[in-house]
């Protein structure tokens, strides 16, 4: 049975876990082969691995700062000496904001923010997109943003800046790209249950109350922004680029609830 990513070839950073870890997998249920990029847990990564492999497909973890330009060249050299080509690259490594207003937030923080969120994507963007015109064009990006790239909390100036920012940098991709048949997307989660949300994932009654803001009731889970990147991976997503796929369950509709 053909499945929708047969011998296709992705990179997922920060498949460790969470989000990342639920696209890697699905990606391997599709048919695809997954390399993973983690920072520190070794372990985790391996997981992630197994289930790859579980999968039966073959797969790699590399430890990849992937704010740093030296370590994201040397993650796509090390990649292409065991695999033949990159055909998706998902941008999933990120942080949550310190959650400080501006006045308590140092530019130490805010900086860190930035460079681990936004100055990443433009890195791994940067080194995909000179290997795929090098193999004539045709690829598939895809960057893991948030619903805060439009919906704004207070106390998250960094967290929303960056998410923001990758916004018109996935646009401005778009734009560049189309015309190599290299796509660009966003997906946007909401509120997702993995590390990121731990105290709703262990605090049921707070779980709740954080639910009953979302239309739909209900929290979402990794599988369900796999999903969405699985299609915007495949070949039925070709024509689609320059958008941002929310899923959230509705929650990104809330913004005018209580006007009047």
């Amino acid at each position: 049975m053909m499945r929708n990513l047969d011998n296709k070839i992705a990179l997922v950073t920060g498949g460790e876990s969470g989000i990342g870890r639920g696209i890697a997998t699905e990606f391997a249920l599709n048919g695809a082969d997954v390399i993973i990029t983690y920072l520190n847990d070794e372990a985790a990564a391996q997981v992630t691995l197994s289930k790859i492999k579980q999968a039966g497909r073959s797969g790699l973890f590399i430890q990849c700062d992937v704010s740093n330009p030296q370590s994201v060249q040397l993650l796509y050299n090390t990649i292409l000496q065991y695999f033949p080509r990159i055909d998706i690259l998902v941008n999933s490594a990120g942080i949550r904001s310190v959650d400080k207003y501006i006045h308590q937030l140092s530019f130490e923080e805010f900086e860190h923010t930035m460079r681990t969120n936004l100055f990443s994507i433009f890195l791994c963007c940067q080194n995909f997109v000179k290997h795929r015109l090098q193999q004539g064009g045709h690829g598939r990006i895809i960057n893991i943003t948030s619903i805060h790239e439009e919906v704004v909390s207070p106390g998250k100036t960094d967290y929303c800046a960056s998410k923001s920012a990758i916004k018109g940098l996935s646009h401005s991709l778009a734009m560049e790209l189309a015309d190599k048949q290299i796509t660009v997307n966003n997906i946007a989660p909401g509120m997702i249950l993995t590390q990121m949300n731990q105290r709703a994932v262990d605090d049921i009654d707070y779980r709740k109350d954080l639910e009953q803001r979302i239309p739909a009731k209900i929290s979402g889970t990794a599988l369900d922004v796999a999903k969405a990147a699985v299609f915007l991976a495949s070949d039925d997503a070709s024509y689609i680029t320059g958008t941002t796929q929310i899923v959230d369950g509705g929650l990104h509709l809330n913004r005018a609830q209580g006007a009047r």
